[in-house]
């Protein structure tokens, strides 16, 4: 038995046990990474170097990879190193540090898709309006306050969840250092703490996130009332990949966070914490790219000018 004092390290939950599945954990892995590490770095590419991209809605977008970028490498490389060297240790500090990365690089996503939600908004529903209520120092603003809230969310958890005293030993049972694999060490009642705060932001997400369906009923309302075709597919096309990432993401993290201990298993939780820590900043990129002509458009343009000046 251990308290919070003596605990230097912890175990974090191994992929496999054989060499051999370790091994394709880490290549499997490393190939996700490298997709998440091109998709993002290609779309902040694309949209800093094109001006016809300098809009709100891409300017989000931008925002939107850096944070891609940010929160896949908080865990994935960590895992990946953890099964090359055959080892399952992450030091004190080192985990009191993803935690606080991830969660401040989640939070502040979330708030970022709710201010892309209200951007779409505003182009559909108030066009004659999308200059003024969106203009650049508002989408400067939006940013910075999904930032900031994000830093100070990630301040909050992690303060309390490592202020609690552990005696359960050291054994994480997932991949990174989680918030409620963290509380499951505590051997005190004060755990139920952090566990009101995680239910106080959750509930604060959902919130939002009818706010954000709201929003997109209003949306395709309108989209309904487009006698064209083509702007039925060009709203469509940037609103349903949008409304399918928050969903993803909200409900895999809620799952994550207050499901009942008893339908709970290392199987289960490592699946749902892939589902939203790794799997969205890979396929974002994708997502949001596959049906934005203007972005495809924009990135073939940058490959075409990458591959003239390496000839």
């Amino acid at each position: 038995m251990s308290n919070s004092s003596s605990t230097t390290q912890f175990l974090l939950l191994a992929f496999a046990d054989t060499r051999e599945l370790q091994l394709l954990h880490f290549w499997l892995f490393l190939g996700i990474y490298l997709a998440a590490l091109l998709g993002n770095g290609l779309i902040i590419t694309a949209i800093a170097c094109d001006h016809r991209l300098h809009t709100p809605m891409y300017f989000f977008l931008l925002n939107l990879s850096l944070l891609d970028l940010g929160s896949i490498s908080t865990n994935v490389p960590k895992s990946m190193a953890n099964s090359i060297w055959d080892t399952r240790a992450i030091s004190y500090a080192g985990c009191a540090a993803q935690v606080f990365i991830f969660m401040f690089l989640m939070s502040a996503e979330y708030y970022l898709l709710i201010a892309m939600a209200y951007d779409r908004y505003v182009a559909i529903c108030k066009p004659l309006h999308y200059g003024t209520l969106l203009g650049s120092r508002a989408c400067v603003h939006m940013a910075a306050a999904a930032w900031s809230i994000g830093f100070l969310t990630a301040v909050l958890h992690t303060a309390n969840t490592f202020s609690l005293p552990l005696c359960q030993g050291n054994d994480v049972e997932q991949f990174f250092c989680e918030v409620p694999q963290i509380l499951r060490l505590s051997c005190s009642d004060s755990y139920l703490r952090e566990f009101g705060l995680i239910v106080f932001s959750v509930s604060v997400g959902f919130v939002f996130f009818i706010f954000i369906v709201v929003s997109y009923v209003q949306i395709f309302r309108a989209v309904l009332r487009i006698p064209s075709q083509k702007g039925w597919h060009k709203a469509f096309s940037t609103c349903l990949p949008h409304m399918a990432v928050v969903s993803l993401f909200l409900s895999t993290v809620m799952f994550a966070h207050l499901k009942p201990p008893s339908i709970s298993s290392p199987s289960l939780d490592l699946m749902v914490a892939v589902l939203y820590s790794v799997v969205p900043p890979a396929v974002n990129p994708l997502i949001y790219s596959m049906r934005n002509q203007e972005l495809k458009k924009a990135l073939w343009k940058l490959m075409q000018w990458v591959l003239f000046h390496w000839q």
